[in-house]
């Protein structure tokens, strides 16, 4: 399985990571003909250290959201049991940026915490 995500939005996903850091941030990723296209944040949420909470029940019903992104500001991209335990009830791709914030923090995983090769596109 491969993740395909637009050059832009990648770029935009680490500029925010630097923005909150040290804060986490969390956003849900919007597809166009199977690639990420667009991050929804979420209003209200908690962005705090060593976590992200947001309401899902303000999230927009929309058919072409199909990941989540958030950042871990410590220099491991590796799924914590509480990433993975929300990748199992939301299904779909899961991105995370670790810190320094670049391409190469950059990791995606399934559902299952699985990684998944990312392809920038574009």
């Amino acid at each position: 399985m491969k993740v395909k995500i637009r050059k832009e939005l990648l770029e935009y996903l680490l500029q925010l990571a630097r923005d909150f850091y040290p804060n986490e941030f969390g956003g849900f990723l919007r597809e166009k003909d199977g690639i990420f296209e667009e991050v929804l944040i979420i209003p209200k949420g908690h962005f705090g250290k060593s976590s992200v909470y947001f309401d899902t029940w303000l999230l927009p019903h929309d058919k072409h959201i199909k990941g989540t992104v958030h950042s871990h500001p410590v220099p491991s991209s590796r799924p914590s049991l509480a990433d993975v335990g929300f990748f199992s009830k939301f299904g779909g791709v899961h991105i995370i940026i670790a810190y320094p914030f670049d391409e190469e923090s950059v990791k995606a995983y399934d559902s299952e915490g699985r990684g998944i090769e990312i392809e920038i596109v574009g």
